[in-house]
C-alpha cells in the first residue's frame, strides 16, 4: 500500500499549523466538559474502572447505548474498533479476496480505496465537481462485474460534503440487493446535515448485506477517544470481522468505552453544540468567500465539516498553501492529498474544515495574509 497521503501531510503540520482550517472533527471537548454530562452512576463507573483488558465486541454497555442512534440494530450486531480507520482496514480485508471486484466512490477517505486495491480490482465512480459533487448512479451501474463483491460510499462525503438524493441511495441498495453485493457505507458525518430532510438512513438499517460504519471521533468531536464500530446484521460475518481484530488491537480502552457511553447518552446535547458550531462557521466562510470570489470557488456543502472547493489563484492550491501554513499558520488540504489511483481527482482543489470553533479566528488570518499578497 503507498503512504496515506493525509496523515502524512497531518504529521507535519496537524499541530505546528496555529490555525487547522482542514481538520475533519467537530468541536473537541475536555474530560471535564464530557464529564459534566455524566449521571452519577456512569461517574463513578469511570472513576472506578479497572485497567484491564476489554471484550473485544466492545463492553455490552457501550454496545446497547450505540444500538439505540439506529433503528434496527440490537447490541449484538456491533464490533467496536479503535476508531473507523481499523474498522474499514478489517472490513475490507475478511469482505473481499483477490479474485473479487469492489466499486468505490471518489473522491473519497484515502483507506476506502487503498485497502482494497492492495486485496483486488477496484472501480472508481467519480462524483462530478461540475454537477454540484453529484454521482451519477448509471455509471455506479456500468461499472459492476460479474464479480463485484462490495460497493463502498460514504455520505455526507469526506473531502466534499456531498450527499446523495435519497431516490440515489435507494437505487444503490436495490442494485446491490439484485445482485447480492455487499454496500459497505462510511457515515462518521451523517447527524450534521445543512437540512435534516437531506439525512439518509443508515444503510444497515434498510438492507440486509450492509456494513455501517461510525464514530466518535466526527459528529461528536470525541476523536481521542478512539471508538468506532462496524454495524452488521450478518452474524457469521461480524464474527469474522472479530477474529480479524484479535490481531490488530484486540479490544478497546475501557476507560474510553466508558467515556464514550456517556457521550452518547448525551448525543442530543453534544450534536446541537456541534451543529451550532457549524452552523455559524458556515455563515462566517459564506461572508469570507463572497469577498474572494476571485480567488475561491465556494458552495455551501450539503453535511459533514468539510468541503472540497477550487481555488483559482495563479500560483496553484499547492504552492498556494504550501505558503500559506509556512507564513501564517493557516492549513487546508491541497488536491494532491486526494490523488486516486481509481482515476482523475479535480485539481486546483483545497479541503476546507469548520467543525471547529477556531474557524472565524483562522480566517482572519488569512484575510490579513491574502490583503497583503494583493497589495
Amino acid at each position: 500500500m503507498r503512504d496515506f497521503a493525509l496523515e502524512v501531510y497531518f504529521s507535519r503540520w496537524e499541530f505546528a499549523a496555529k490555525y487547522n482550517l482542514a481538520g475533519s472533527d467537530g468541536e473537541n471537548m475536555t474530560l471535564t466538559e464530557l464529564l459534566a454530562h455524566a449521571a452519577p452512576e456512569d461517574r463513578a463507573a469511570f472513576e472506578n474502572i479497572g485497567l484491564g483488558y476489554t471484550e473485544t465486541f466492545g463492553a455490552p454497555a457501550l454496545r446497547a447505548e450505540i444500538a439505540r442512534t439506529y433503528d434496527t440494530v440490537e447490541p449484538q450486531h456491533l464490533l467496536c474498533f479503535a476508531g473507523a480507520e481499523e474498522g474499514i482496514y478489517v472490513a475490507m480485508k475478511v469482505l473481499l479476496n483477490r479474485d473479487d471486484h469492489a466499486i468505490v466512490v471518489t473522491p473519497n477517505y484515502q483507506a476506502a480505496e487503498t485497502v482494497p486495491l492492495g486485496i483486488c480490482e477496484v472501480t472508481g465512480v467519480p462524483l462530478d465537481i461540475d454537477r454540484d459533487w453529484e454521482l451519477d448512479v448509471d455509471l455506479l451501474r456500468a461499472a459492476l462485474r460479474p464479480n463485484t463483491k462490495l460497493i463502498s460510499i460514504n455520505f455526507p462525503n469526506n473531502p466534499t460534503g456531498k450527499i446523495i438524493p435519497r431516490a440515489a441511495f435507494d437505487a444503490i441498495v436495490e442494485l446491490c440487493r439484485s445482485r447480492g453485493i455487499w454496500l459497505f457505507s462510511d457515515e462518521v458525518y451523517r447527524l450534521i446535515e445543512r437540512d435534516p430532510a437531506l439525512r439518509l438512513p443508515q444503510a444497515v438499517d434498510v438492507y440486509e448485506r450492509a456494513v455501517s460504519l461510525n464514530v466518535m471521533s466526527k459528529a461528536y468531536g470525541l476523536a481521542g477517544l478512539r471508538i468506532g464500530w462496524l454495524a452488521c446484521k450478518d452474524r457469521a460475518t461480524l464474527v469474522r470481522f472479530e477474529h480479524y481484530k484479535h490481531f490488530l488491537s484486540i479490544c478497546n480502552s475501557a476507560p474510553s468505552e466508558v467515556l464514550a457511553r456517556i457521550a452518547l447518552k448525551a448525543r442530543h446535547e453534544i450534536l446541537d453544540r456541534n451543529r451550532r458550531v457549524v452552523r455559524d462557521n458556515i455563515a462566517v466562510l459564506n461572508a469570507f468567500f463572497a469577498d474572494y470570489r476571485h480567488l475561491f470557488d465556494w458552495r455551501e456543502p450539503d453535511g459533514g465539516c468539510v468541503g472540497f472547493i477550487r481555488y483559482k489563484g495563479a500560483e496553484g492550491v499547492e504552492e498556494f498553501t504550501r505558503r500559506l501554513v509556512e507564513e501564517s499558520g493557516v492549513l487546508f488540504l491541497p488536491s494532491s492529498i486526494y490523488r486516486s489511483e481509481l482515476g482523475p481527482v479535480p485539481e486546483n482543489c483545497l479541503r476546507v474544515g469548520f467543525g471547529r470553533s477556531h474557524v472565524p479566528q483562522g480566517l482572519a488570518v488569512l484575510r490579513n495574509w491574502l490583503e497583503l499578497e494583493h497589495r
